[in-house]
């Protein structure tokens, strides 16, 4: 039980929480498709404003290349506001600004504000000491509740909790119940154990995937970041995601699973698209044989037997990443099968 967060006197105090509502949008009305991740925080809220303290959420959103309007959190807001009918939500178009500041300085115990995404500041993910600063100023009491970007050494995440006192700084409830979940996961493993890692980048996942080939005995690698592995094998990947400056990181990973005795599985097949785009053109081909033109951007359905048959007999399974381009329904299928062979397991 997280005691120091349940123990803690809000009342009063202004809350500032980092939380993860990096959530898919609509890409015509910006909708919120897939609110998951935002009611994984409504304990941590409900919490500090029954406690009568004020409540500061800060959040990234996307990729952006500074500020970029289809990224901005006020498309969240709605889809907030549903789970919080009753309390009064402020949204301020910036971080740091002075309306922010003023915004944060005024807000009333009990209410909400939600600032701007905090990657429209290239600060953000440099991890730059004078941006947390800034940031840190919109509060007196600090609360992490994004396990989804707490490994990454940014601002709002790392960074900032060196302003505030030890005593005032805490992690929330989903924080809480994500690490009870992985610690019961690591540390009680039944064998076989396997691992599903997915997502578009091998460099968002190194320290993960080394950790991991400690504890696993098979680990199966979908999405983006598996064309970086496919790549070095000598595979041919057309125009599909690829971290050439990780090929060799990508050689020692599999020179560590062979010393460790783990098991790497690559897709055999997948669907390639000739463009980034819902509607593209699209064809199951051989993952090694991608021609160019052509980009990787869901697993085929012979990879989604070869792996459904490893999960099915898995005794202890961690899945991190989706299979594809999920966000889009042409490219859903591989993460959804792989979802239904991890229920049945």
């Amino acid at each position: 039980m997280n005691k120091e967060f349940l123990n803690f006197n809000f009342f009063h105090k202004k809350v500032l929480i980092r939380v993860d509502f990096n959530v898919p949008l609509n890409k015509k009305t910006f909708e919120v498709t897939d609110s998951t991740r935002i009611k994984a925080t409504i304990p941590t809220i409900q919490h500090i404003i029954e406690a009568k303290g004020s409540v500061i959420l800060l959040s990234h959103l996307g990729r952006p290349k500074g500020v970029t309007p289809e990224f901005s959190l006020k498309h969240i807001l709605p889809c907030l506001q549903s789970f919080f009918p009753n309390v009064p939500i402020t949204f301020v178009d910036d971080c740091i600004s002075t309306a922010a500041l003023d915004a944060s300085s005024h807000l009333k115990p009990g209410h909400i504000l939600l600032l701007e995404n905090v990657r429209f500041y290239k600060e953000e993910e440099q991890g730059n000491i004078d941006f947390a600063k800034k940031l840190a100023q919109l509060g007196n009491v600090y609360v992490n509740d994004a396990f989804g970007t707490a490994h990454r050494a940014h601002a709002s995440t790392a960074v900032i909790a060196q302003f505030f006192n030890p005593e005032d700084r805490m992690f929330g409830l989903l924080m809480e119940a994500e690490i009870t979940q992985a610690n019961k996961v690591l540390m009680n493993a039944l064998p076989p154990f396997t691992a599903i890692l997915g997502g578009a980048k091998v460099s968002d996942k190194i320290q993960l995937i080394l950790n991991l080939l400690n504890k696993v005995n098979k680990l199966i690698i979908g999405g983006g970041m598996a064309f970086t592995f496919i790549k070095a094998k000598g595979g041919k990947i057309g125009n599909s995601l690829c971290e050439l400056e990780h090929l060799e990181l990508v050689n020692a990973i599999f020179e560590k699973a062979k010393l460790n005795d783990v098991k790497i599985y690559l897709p055999i097949d997948i669907i390639a698209a000739d463009k980034f785009d819902n509607q593209a053109e699209t064809q199951v081909v051989d993952s090694y044989s991608i021609e160019d033109g052509w980009m990787g951007l869901d697993i085929g359905p012979k990879t989604i037997n070869y792996f459904s048959e490893i999960i099915e007999i898995s005794k202890t399974i961690l899945w991190n990443g989706p299979m594809g381009v999920f966000e889009m329904e042409h490219f859903q299928s591989g993460t959804k099968e792989i979802a239904y062979s991890v229920a049945q397991a």
